[in-house]
């Protein structure tokens, strides 16, 4: 019997071409990869982007995937593609830089790598009228100010809670509205009632009027100063009531809070020890590349800010100088939080030269390039 006509307009789901053989797809890889560095990505029967990965030699690194075992994720990616293709880079490190950057794009489904950062955690310091310390998986660009990356999510929430207990910060959900103590005349005498953290004085309960939007704003200004490295409050205020505790002869209360502070601190100091790191990533980094594709990367603060081709003209020496003078001439703000844009390259340029510290020997300060004085 047949079908009836569609109606204008309809929409007609179309069938996905044919999957080509395994035996074709090898053949795709066989004829046309070349074993240099690249990317290479799989797709599935719609088009979309199921695996994204990188190799030194991209066409042994595909081939591979063909001689997997039956259970192997090698041989569960294949099964699922519809079509393979690759780009030729100069170097591993490009490799790694474009692979990074397809992933963040795409979230393919195969990938478990900076898919999602799941490892990591970051404080974040909201930006409300009464800012809350929380602790987040993924920084985003929301103006928020954020802190890290971290591992041991528990320990960093333990930390946090002790210093918003200390600086009486708020913790309640983002939808309870503030009733500052200065804001009385617009909002009566009708008051939430106090939690329990406002009634044990953990929190200035901005909620309840008991304390005005300036002082609370002190008190977060506090924190961020603590993140910072650059405020004492929180761990002065713990030692003062560590040695009242040892007065009253309450030793094991005493030892529980100068465990709290121990904590406080190495937070502190972990961040304040990032912070290092990242100024020290601030260079020009010589890549050699494949067949002669040298690379020059401009790093500041472990951002890359440029990719250039390595200057062997006058014209190219000329313009790599300009972009030094451009990248590295103006001075920066002083680095507190970490911008959530940057987190993921930075990262990856530090694990780089942890993992490859020959290759800090192909960095040279930026001024050699372009003969100007370098700014902090």
């Amino acid at each position: 019997m047949p079908h009836p006509p569609s109606s204008p307009g309809a929409f007609v789901a179309l069938p996905h071409p044919p999957r080509p053989t395994v035996e074709a797809l090898r053949a795709h890889v066989r004829a046309g990869a070349r074993n240099s560095p690249g990317i290479y990505r799989m797709y599935g029967p719609a088009g979309e982007v199921l695996y994204v990965g990188k190799s030194v030699r991209v066409r042994t690194r595909l081939l591979s995937y063909f001689r997997a075992d039956r259970g192997e994720k090698a041989a569960e990616i294949v099964g699922h593609a519809h079509r393979i293709d690759w780009e030729h880079l100069p170097s591993e490190f490009a490799a790694l830089l474009r692979e990074m950057e397809l992933i963040k794009r795409w979230r393919p489904p195969f990938n478990v790598q900076h898919k999602a950062d799941a490892a990591y955690c970051f404080i974040k310091l909201t930006r409300e009228a009464a800012p809350r310390l929380l602790v987040v998986e993924q920084a985003s660009a929301d103006r928020a100010r954020y802190y890290g990356p971290f591992t041991g999510r528990a320990r960093l929430r333990d930390a946090l809670r002790q210093l918003g207990d200390l600086l009486q910060l708020r913790d309640c959900g983002a939808a309870l509205p503030m009733r500052f103590g200065d804001q009385g005349e617009l909002f009566g005498v009708d008051r939430a009632p106090l939690c329990y953290r406002g009634e044990l004085k953990t929190c200035l309960a901005p909620c309840s009027g008991l304390c005005t939007q300036g002082e609370y704003a002190e008190r977060a200004l506090l924190a961020r100063r603590f993140l910072e490295g650059d405020a004492e409050r929180p761990l002065a205020i713990l030692r003062q009531r560590m040695d009242a505790a040892s007065g009253r002869l309450q030793f094991e209360y005493a030892a529980e809070l100068r465990d709290r502070a121990e904590r406080l601190l190495a937070v502190q100091e972990e961040l304040v020890a990032l912070r290092g790191t990242i100024e020290t990533l601030s260079f020009a980094y010589h890549v050699p590349g494949h067949c002669g594709d040298d690379r020059l990367y401009l790093v500041r603060r472990g951002s890359i800010r440029a990719e250039l081709p390595y200057p062997t003209t006058r014209t190219e020496r000329e313009f790599a100088a300009a972009r030094v003078r451009d990248i590295y001439g103006a001075p920066e703000p002083r680095l507190s939080s970490v911008r959530p844009h940057e987190i993921a390259q930075i990262l990856l340029v530090a694990q780089w030269f942890r993992r490859n510290p020959t290759e800090l020997e192909r960095t040279h300060p930026p001024e050699a390039f372009a003969g100007v004085e370098r700014s902090a």
